[in-house]
Parts: C-alpha cells; sequence; structure tokens
C-alpha cells in the first residue's frame, strides 16, 4: 500500500527525518518495502500559458503553439497534445531542463519546424502513474512561476501490510499507529471520530434488502440530489496522484479519498440508472454483470450481488456495474457503505480474476463502526466538491455495530514473556494509547481490556503483550536469559539421514521428485519387484487413478521419467523419498532413484554419449553406501530384465532392477530404464557408526596386476569375496581394470571371460621387499585356482 506522507502529516505529528518514521514503522511490524520522492522540482521547468495554436504545416497530429513563460517574449513550442484550449496554463520545460529517467530538453527542429523546449504531462514530471494530454494547471497559477511551487515535494512509502492488520490499509489507519507508537496526538477528521454516533432519520424514497445476513451483516444507503459531477479540485487530484490514482471526476474521487483515508470502501451509483429498490443477493442463475472496467462477467449462485428490480448492478464488495456508473450527466447519487462476509468476496474476487482496491479491503475485513462513518465523512466530501443536497440519514439494513470484544490481561504474565518488568508497568499507558478501554474490576491480577472496533487481531492475552513489545522496543528487552537447547530427537536424526542421502544426490546431478501417495492399478503394475500384486486397495477411493497405496517410489518415478520424455526430456536422473505401503501395519520410508537416456550431456568431446545402464546406477549406490560393507545378489522371478538385491553388512537393504524393454517402451523410454529402491529405515541403521581413526600409511605400497580366465556366469562379487576370505595381511586393496569376452574363441575360450584386477600390497610397520610382495601375490593366486579354477594369463 503507498502513504503519502504529506497526506499523512494531516492526521498526525510525523518524525523530522523519513529514515527515522520507516525506522519506527519497521520496528513496530509494518515492513517499508520502498521509499519514494515525488514532486515537479525540476529545474527549468515553468507555468507557461497558451496565447496561441495552429496545425503544424507537415504532420496532421502535430500543432505549433505560442506560450507566455514570463520572460517577455512568446515562445515557439512544437505540442502533440489534443487536450487543451489558448489561455490554459501548463508546465513548459526550457532547453536544458533534465526531466525523469534523465530525458533532457533541447531546442530543435520537429517536422521542420522550430520548437524551444517541451509542454509537459503529469506523467512526464512524475506526477501520475499515467496521463491524457498535458497537465492543465489552475488557473490563477502564477505564469513564469517554477513548478516546484505549485507541486511541492512529496514522500511516498510502499508498505507491506500483514493480512491480521486491515487497519493498517488507509492514512489514518497508519497515523493512528504512529501515534500510538510515538504519543502524538491524532488529528483524524470530526466525522470520523464519532462512530457510535446514532443516524438520522432514513430517507422514505430509499429501501435496501439484505436476503442473507451472514453473507451482509450491514448495508446502508444514501441519498444526495442536484450533485455537478465535474472534475475534481486540485487538492482532491494531488491526493489521489500520490498515491499512484488516476482521478476520474469528483464523485468517484471522493469515494476513493475516503477508502485511502480510513479503509472503508464505498460505491456511488448514478440514481437515475437505479430501478426500484436495492436488495443485496446471491446471483441468479445465468445473470451477468458488465462491469466498470469494461468487461461482461458471468455470475453464479455463490457470487453475492448488489441488484435493483431489473438485475445485478455490482458485483458486492468488488467492483461496481457499468450501467449504474457516475458519469457527467448525473445529478442524483446513492452512496453504498457496507460490511461483506470476507471469505465471501475473496472467493468471488478469486474466481472471476477480478481484485480491486475495495475487494483487497474486504477480503481482509473492514471496521463494523466504520461503515457509517465513513458514509458521513462522504457526504461532507460530496457536497464541498459537488454541491447538491444530502438525504437527512442513511437507510440501514442488518446491523451497523457489532459487540465490543474484551480480552483478559495479566501484567505479571506480561513482564515474564518479555522478560523485564518495566515493560508491565508502563502497559496501561501503553495499551491505552492503542485506544484499548481498562474496564473497572481486577481480579487475582488480571485486567480485562475492551478491544477497539478496528483491531480484529487482538483476541489472546499475549496480542496484548506483543504490541506493549511493539511500543517498550524489542530492542529494550533484555537478552540475559540463557537459551535451552533440546536433544535431537529420533525424528530429527531421521530427517538428517534422509537431508544428507537428498543433498548427495543432487550432487551427482539428480532431481528430486514428489509423487502422490494413491495411485492406480496400472500404475502400482508398473511395480519391478511386486508388479503390482498385493498393493494395497481402498475400500471407497476417490477414483480409479487413486485406488491403491503404491507398494514402491518405482511406479511413480516411472510415470514422472514418461512425462519428462514426452516432453522432450533426453537425460533424465530422478530420485524421491518417501512413505510406502505394504502388507505389514507399518510404513517404511524408502528411496527410489531412477536413471534414463544417455549417461552424460552432449558435448564437444563426445557429440554421442552412451546410454546409461544398470552399472551406472549400481556405481551411485555405492557413492551412497561407500565406507559399507556392500554386496549385491541377482535374483530371479522379478518383473525386470535384471534384478540384483543390495546387502549391507549381510542385510538386505533394497533392490537394483534393469525395466524389461517392452515396459520401457511402453511409457516411452525406448532408450532404456535403470532403477533402484533402498530402505532408508534399515539402512540409517547400518549406516549411522561412529567414524574410526587410521593413521595416514608412512610405508609406500606396491601395485601388481594378475589376469585369469573363469567362467562367463562368474560375477566379479564372488572374485572379491574369494579374495577378501584368504585374509592375505599384506593385501591393502584390489581393483577390477579390464573385462575381456571373445566370442570367436580365439583368445579366450567360448564361454569364458578374462578379468584383470590391480593389488595392493603394503605394510604399516616397515618397506616390503619385492620377495615378501611375490609371496602374497603367489599365496592369493593358488587361492583364486583352488577356489574358482582360475587359469592364470601370461
Amino acid at each position: 500500500m503507498n502513504v503519502s506522507l504529506a497526506w499523512l502529516s494531516e492526521y498526525v505529528d510525523l518524525p523530522s527525518e523519513v529514515s527515522a518514521l520507516c525506522e519506527l514503522l519497521t520496528f513496530a511490524g509494518v515492513e517499508v518495502e520502498r521509499v519514494e520522492t515525488r514532486g515537479a522540482a525540476f529545474a527549468q521547468v515553468v507555468v507557461a500559458q497558451i496565447l496561441a495554436s495552429d496545425k503544424h504545416p507537415n504532420a496532421d497530429r502535430l500543432s505549433v503553439c505560442s506560450v507566455d513563460d514570463g520572460s517577455g517574449t512568446p515562445r515557439q513550442i512544437v505540442c502533440g497534445a489534443k487536450n487543451y484550449k489558448v489561455g490554459d496554463k501548463v508546465p513548459l520545460a526550457l532547453p536544458g531542463a533534465v526531466l525523469p529517467g534523465d530525458f533532457k530538453i533541447k531546442a530543435g527542429k520537429l517536422r521542420g519546424v522550430e520548437s524551444n523546449g517541451m509542454l509537459c504531462s503529469a506523467k512526464e514530471l512524475n506526477l501520475a502513474e499515467d496521463a491524457d494530454g498535458l497537465l492543465i494547471l489552475p488557473s490563477d497559477s502564477r505564469v513564469g512561476a517554477p513548478i516546484g511551487e505549485l507541486f511541492p515535494p512529496d514522500t511516498v512509502l510502499e508498505l507491506e501490510i500483514t493480512p491480521n492488520r486491515p487497519d493498517l490499509l488507509s492514512h489514518l489507519g497508519i497515523a493512528r499507529e504512529i501515534a500510538a507508537l510515538t504519543g502524538a496526538t491524532l488529528r483524524a477528521p470530526a466525522t470520523l471520530q464519532d462512530t457510535d454516533a446514532a443516524p438520522a432519520a432514513p430517507d422514505a424514497g430509499l429501501s435496501a434488502s439484505i436476503e442473507d445476513p451472514s453473507e451482509c451483516p450491514c448495508y446502508t444507503l444514501r441519498a444526495v440530489r442536484g450533485v455537478k459531477v465535474g472534475p475534481s479540485p486540485e487538492w482532491l487530484r494531488r491526493r489521489l496522484e500520490s498515491v499512484g490514482l488516476r482521478p476520474v471526476n469528483n464523485v468517484v474521487d471522493i469515494t476513493n479519498f475516503v477508502l485511502l483515508e480510513c479503509g472503508q470502501p464505498l460505491h456511488a451509483f448514478d440514481a437515475a440508472r437505479i430501478s426500484g429498490g436495492i436488495a443485496v443477493r446471491s446471483a441468479r442463475p445465468s445473470e451477468k454483470l458488465l462491469a466498470l472496467d469494461g468487461r461482461e462477467y458471468a455470475l453464479l449462485p455463490e457470487d453475492l450481488v448488489i441488484a435493483d428490480a431489473t438485475g445485478p448492478v455490482a458485483i458486492a464488495g468488488v467492483m461496481g456495474g457499468e450501467g449504474s456508473g457516475v458519469g457527467e450527466t448525473t445529478t442524483d447519487i446513492l452512496l453504498e457503505s457496507a460490511r461483506f462476509r470476507p471469505s465471501a468476496v475473496r472467493a468471488t474476487s478469486r474466481r472471476l480474476g477480478l481484485i480491486s482496491d475495495s475487494s483487497y479491503r474486504f477480503e481482509r475485513g473492514v471496521d463494523p463502526h466504520g461503515v457509517l462513518a465513513a458514509s458521513r465523512r462522504a457526504i461532507e466530501l460530496i457536497l464541498q466538491t459537488a454541491g447538491g443536497e444530502a438525504s437527512a440519514g442513511p437507510v440501514i439494513a442488518g446491523e451497523p455495530q457489532t459487540p465490543p470484544t474484551s480480552v483478559q490481561f495479566r501484567p505479571a504474565r506480561c513482564a515474564a514473556l518479555l522478560g523485564d518488568t518495566r515493560s508491565a508497568a508502563e502497559s496501561t499507558r501503553i495499551l491505552s494509547g492503542f485506544w484499548l478501554r481498562k474496564l473497572p474490576g481486577e481480579t487475582a491480577g488480571s485486567e480485562t481490556w475492551q478491544i477497539p472496533s478496528w483491531r480484529p487481531d487482538l483476541v489472546r492475552e499475549v496480542d496484548l503483550i506483543e504490541e506493549v513489545a511493539r511500543v517498550f522496543g524489542i530492542d529494550r528487552l533484555p537478552a540475559g536469559r540463557t537459551a535451552r537447547v533440546a536433544p535431537a530427537s529420533e525424528v530429527d536424526r531421521a530427517y538428517d539421514f534422509r537431508m544428507s542421502v537428498a543433498r548427495r544426490l543432487v550432487g551427482a546431478g539428480f532431481a528430486e521428485a514428489r509423487t502422490l501417495s494413491l495411485i492406480a492399478p496400472t500404475t502400482a503394475a508398473l511395480d519391478p519387484l511386486s508388479g503390482g500384486e498385493g498393493a494395497l486397495a481402498l475400500r471407497n477411493p476417490l477414483s480409479e487413478d487413486t485406488g491403491r497405496l503404491r507398494p514402491s517410489l518405482l511406479p511413480g518415478l516411472l510415470r514422472v521419467a514418461s512425462h519428462n520424455a514426452r516432453q522432450g526430456a533426453g537425460r533424465i536422473r530422478l530420485f524421491e523419498i518417501g512413505r510406502v505401503y505394504g502388507g505389514e501395519p507399518e510404513e517404511r520410508t524408502q528411496l527410489g532413484i531412477l536413471l534414463a537416456g544417455p549417461v552424460a550431456s552432449p558435448s564437444w568431446r563426445d557429440a554421442r554419449p552412451r546410454a546409461a545402464d544398470f552399472h551406472d546406477l549400481k556405481g551411485v549406490v555405492e557413492m551412497l553406501l561407500a565406507g559399507a560393507d556392500v554386496a549385491f545378489e541377482r535374483i530371479e522371478g522379478s518383473q525386470a530384465a535384471l534384478a540384483v538385491r543390495v546387502v549391507v553388512g549381510g542385510t538386505p537393504v533394497g533392490h537394483l532392477f534393469q525395466a524389461l524393454p517392452s515396459v520401457a517402451r511402453e511409457i516411452d523410454l525406448p532408450g532404456g530404464v535403470t532403477l533402484a529402491a533402498l530402505d532408508l529405515g534399515i539402512l540409517r541403521g547400518l549406516l549411522e557408526v561412529p567414524f574410526g581413526f587410521r593413521a595416514i600409511d608412512r610405508y609406500p605400497a606396491v601395485v601388481r596386476d594378475m589376469a585369469f580366465v573363469v567362467p562367463r556366469e562368474l560375477p566379479h562379487a564372488r572374485v572379491i569375496e574369494v579374495v577378501t576370505s584368504a585374509k592375505e595381511p599384506l593385501l591393502a586393496g584390489v581393483e577390477v581394470f579390464d573385462v575381456f569376452e571373445d566370442p570367436q574363441g580365439n583368445r579366450v575360450p567360448a564361454g569364458q571371460k578374462s578379468l584383470a584386477y590391480s593389488l595392493t600390497y603394503r605394510s604399516s610397520e616397515r618397506t616390503l621387499t619385492v620377495e615378501e610382495v611375490n609371496a602374497a601375490h603367489e599365496r592369493l593366486k593358488a587361492v583364486l585356482v583352488r577356489e574358482l579354477g582360475a587359469a592364470f594369463r601370461e
């Protein structure tokens, strides 16, 4: 919300420095997002009077004006505007002037005609957000006077108002807040101060009714006859333009002025365009309304409308209709001031995509006691600016006021929460400064405070304590209390473990997916382990697509990968951490990983990278389980081309799969898909072990290679198992570096393969001799021959 400090200063004395005001509001919880200085304090921009205007000889849309700038010599200006007449006074930027946007004015020729300056619009002088034509100045403006004399600089604050403080959505609301924070006197208009004044007798010729009081608790209507609609006076135009509103006419501008002044939305109808009485009701089927924004809206029965005998004339709390709007021919008006249910206005506004200044305030709630006060204020200003005669009193439907609310407050509790007894001692002064009223009587150290009607956010004792803290000053509260740190719980440790796994996968180039726990039976059937058999079915699902609880994360990841592939994604690397549901009553936390497409993005080094395969995903799993005793066991009977059980320290923790080609093609991933599903609950217990210390190796290592032939079906894991079981004391590490098969059987017999390994030998006590390394190497070769029937290659 934009707030003009020049306007604000009419209601309360402000700090001398803008920075001090911003700091005051920010510390009180009203965020200042932007500070902007507006006005026309530009050098070499003066008031000029148009003496003559002729058509440009070479351009149909331009005119050649002769203007008096107070120098005694008429000045020739080429102008493109059409909204002026001879005798008008307008702003003139002389050669050398610099306008907003670093726009420098120079003398020159426009289409062959000399122009010595520029006549300005309000937008060009940063006085309005938009402008149609030149800015026409008051007729009593002094020719040659600097434009800054007419438009002194004004500072505008852009404030972020939280939804629980609708009372701050006006200049008077901000002034009231500043007065409470600083102790300054609030100068509110007299018609707005007495919110409990009894209204005069209503106009007998008016009628208003409410179909459902829960949707509209109060609706008022008051007539003003014999008004003269026209341009607003300069003070009113300046106030609206200072906060970014475009003036329309004096009547409409007054309704906008009162909204910005006190926060109560108003609407003025042309009385001649209203047939019969006004009714606040739900829209009828197929009703439509052409709104003031020029668009036609189709209404539904859940939309609240203001209607006359012929149909809707306004969307309640959102926007009026064009057919009943105030225009130049209007002589009699009906002024609406009402209160609507916030959720009803919000629902209609969001559904229609129509958000207005009125709906923004009604959605948050308006002061129940401000409905009549705002109407009186608007009538007062309309009579001043447009003339006419107002009806004695408003027609009122519903209840214009609500019973006051009260809250219990304990000063001792305030001191305990804030940690400072001074704050409690000052609580009476502070709360009274916010217009709360202390009711007589005090029981066991508890006071009763009556809440102002404009403060719906004050409902509990802690809300009053917060008010005390805001004025007392957060910076004045002691900070000496020792913080209490709660020990990490089992939930915290489980969360930290999940996050560590997620961060490692993101670092490896994976993207996290989120899928629904409820899936269709056809999706459950994509599970490569179970094929969907045993997936828990809901007794009363919302639809067939949500009829099963997911037995695994993998079916959902396959659907996500399929969608990504259809959208053009080539390289797909996904993971998800979530709950899965089996036959047992306990839910499990699972990690699902999916790899599809090329192993890397194309580059100048490799324009066509190979497709990711089972071993790439196996490497990812090994990265996650680094340091653990991991084994991979092939299993049969799954719904996959290849299925492997992952075992950590002898405990099964999950599976790796290569999806069947038919499944991959069915979901538009013909390049192949590999998947992994790991039980994080089991893994956390196995991996969360204390780190051990090992000293840095002091003695050099010796690396020896060996290559041997074994049956083609023999897995690498079996070789590692045999080498490890030999318990060779000098062996420090073993790595496979080559696998070779010869289908023709020329170099390696058919049905067999050659495996090559690097073995690292080291002692922690001494440098090994060649003889020691050779002996250890031969011992391991003998074990491989005995256990695997390995035939060593020379």
